[in-house]
């Protein structure tokens, strides 16, 4: 082979190692390009678009409800009173208020606990007016000593199942009564338990003792049936919406017995009418906003 053919060769043979090494070159550009690829999507950046996209989905689930919340609460169970079954089966949750030491006491707390609905001691405390023997067993009055009272509210706490608070039934002498509120609420610290003055004297001592003693209070705001007739129960409902105009929220107070049907009936009819505007709660929702709210007197408590 001639020395010209020896250099042609030699030049071809370096081209093809430039052309080689450039592919090689190349190829690895390409490797490290989709590394840098595969590490952008890394589980790391997956989980920061995923946060990305879940912090967008809380914050469109936590569009605050503008509506306002109402809560029912329902006095005089365990009697097998008129009314009963119907207000369990009212279209929202409600509290459900049992007397204790009745026939139908633990029957009720537990239709109403697996129903979903808040179940309370509703506690016989004596009137300024009326006889004792309207209250029950195990009421609460005056003339008792300390230790009986202590004793009578553990007692009524033990015997409504699944408690979780209490209010008042009647009680305007009690209620009133420094030295008996002290010793009603400071049991329901004990046991863990809220108190709803159910107010039925402007004279309550409630909110003064439990701020002292720090125990959870709510109250009453509008007794739906103190006259036993579905065109009060109805103005009722009015006095109820007429109330959110100018408060955050409403606790409402209603009854079996005698006005049981009436009651229910009227509720039946108004709550889907309210629901646009109203945000039917438990009353547990409430504890923690303000204890009280206007004074309040239920007619011949």
């Amino acid at each position: 082979m001639s020395r010209q053919h020896k250099l042609i060769e030699e030049r071809e043979i370096q081209k093809f190692r430039k052309l080689r090494w450039s592919s090689v070159a190349k190829a690895a550009a390409a490797v490290m390009l989709l590394s840098a690829l595969s590490a952008a999507m890394s589980p790391l950046s997956y989980n920061h678009v995923s946060a990305q996209s879940s912090a967008k989905g809380i914050s469109a689930a936590a569009q605050v409800d503008e509506r306002k919340p109402v809560a029912i609460v329902i006095d005089d169970f365990g009697n097998n009173m008129s009314g009963t079954e119907e207000m369990m089966k009212l279209p929202v949750k409600i509290t459900a208020a049992i007397m204790p030491f009745m026939p139908t006491t633990k029957k009720d707390a537990e239709e109403a606990y697996r129903l979903g609905h808040d179940v309370i001691v509703h506690m016989p405390m004596e009137p300024n007016k009326g006889l004792k023997s309207w209250l029950g067993p195990g009421a609460l009055t005056t003339d008792l000593s300390d230790a009986e009272v202590r004793k009578r509210v553990e007692d009524a706490i033990d015997d409504v199942p699944h408690a979780i608070g209490m209010n008042n039934h009647m009680g305007s002498k009690v209620t009133a009564d420094e030295r008996m509120m002290r010793i009603v609420l400071s049991v329901c610290k004990e046991r863990g338990l809220f108190f709803l003055d159910s107010r039925t004297t402007f004279k309550t001592v409630v909110p003064k003792l439990a701020k002292e003693l720090g125990v959870p209070t709510v109250s009453n705001d509008v007794f739906l049936d103190d006259v036993y007739t579905v065109q009060h129960i109805s103005k009722q409902i009015g006095v109820l919406r007429k109330h959110l105009e100018s408060h955050d929220s409403c606790i409402t107070i209603g009854h079996v017995g005698a006005p049981g049907k009436y009651t229910s009936s009227v509720l039946h009819q108004s709550i889907p009418a309210m629901q646009p505007t109203v945000r039917f709660v438990k009353l547990t929702a409430l504890i923690g906003g303000e204890s009280m709210n206007d004074p309040l007197v239920l007619p011949n408590p």
